[in-house]
């Protein structure tokens, strides 16, 4: 009874470890200077590892289209990983994408709830457990873990893959800010860019800002180059002229 009891403690206690140590390389990529693609791929990959999973996929919703796509895998499954993205509300993924609540099946291959069975019996998955990605209460996608084999996921290995969720949403909303203040710059710098290109203009060719802008817009449309490029481009042969007439 006392070994039994041991073996139980030292099972738990490995699983603790693992636990750790996941979530610790997790939290290394997310300050790394890895890629998002690259983030997410070892997030899956170490997640499959600690759980002892087939495969572990990142789901994310895409808000226009209202639909799930996968976007990290371990697997290489071709079949897997060509699957057709998931309409919010619909299948286990998209209920837990729509309702933001965990979901487990005991067995895909009989789960009238699975969209993607066929898939399922060809790469032999069985038990699955579904975790929502959730940032600041909005839901931002889905990660899935497989088993092979039929399971009753515990409460550790469900609050484990949760854990994983919020690191995961924290990487991904954290990159879609950077995006968004790096497309917010690029915007500013080009419209400071055609506002001294269109003066540079009004004050040599002696035009009104708006034939200013237009003769910017169709010279860029000619050339196929962009606003920004021909505005960089007469800025720089002022600045050249300017320099030298010093």
């Amino acid at each position: 009874m006392v070994t039994k009891k041991k073996n139980i403690n030292e099972k738990k206690k490995i699983k603790q470890d693992l636990f750790i140590e996941s979530i610790l390389k997790i939290t290394e990529a997310i300050t790394s200077d890895l890629y998002i693609e690259d983030i997410l791929k070892l997030i899956v990959t170490v997640t499959a590892e600690v759980l002892n999973s087939p495969i572990c996929s990142l789901l994310l919703l895409e808000e226009r289209k209202k639909e799930l796509c996968v976007r990290a895998t371990q697997s290489i499954s071709e079949h897997y990983n060509k699957k057709p993205n998931i309409k919010l509300g619909e299948g286990i993924a998209g209920m837990v994408a729509k309702t933001g609540k965990a979901m487990t099946s005991n067995d895909v291959r009989k789960d009238n709830n699975y969209l993607n069975r066929d898939i399922a019996i060809k790469e032999h998955l069985c038990s699955l457990l579904c975790v929502p990605l959730i940032f600041k209460g909005n839901i931002i996608g889905v990660l899935n873990m497989y088993t092979s084999k039929p399971r009753d996921f515990s409460s550790d290995e469900i609050n484990i893959l949760k854990s994983v969720a919020s690191q995961a949403a924290i990487v991904i909303e954290n990159f879609r800010l950077v995006v968004e203040s790096q497309v917010i710059k690029e915007e500013l710098e080009t419209r400071k860019a055609i506002e001294r290109a269109k003066g540079i203009l009004m004050k040599k060719q002696k035009l009104s800002e708006d034939d200013s802008y237009t003769l910017l817009r169709k010279f860029s449309m000619d050339h196929r180059k962009s606003m920004r490029e021909v505005s960089e481009a007469i800025i720089l042969s002022e600045d050249m002229r300017e320099f030298a007439t010093r």
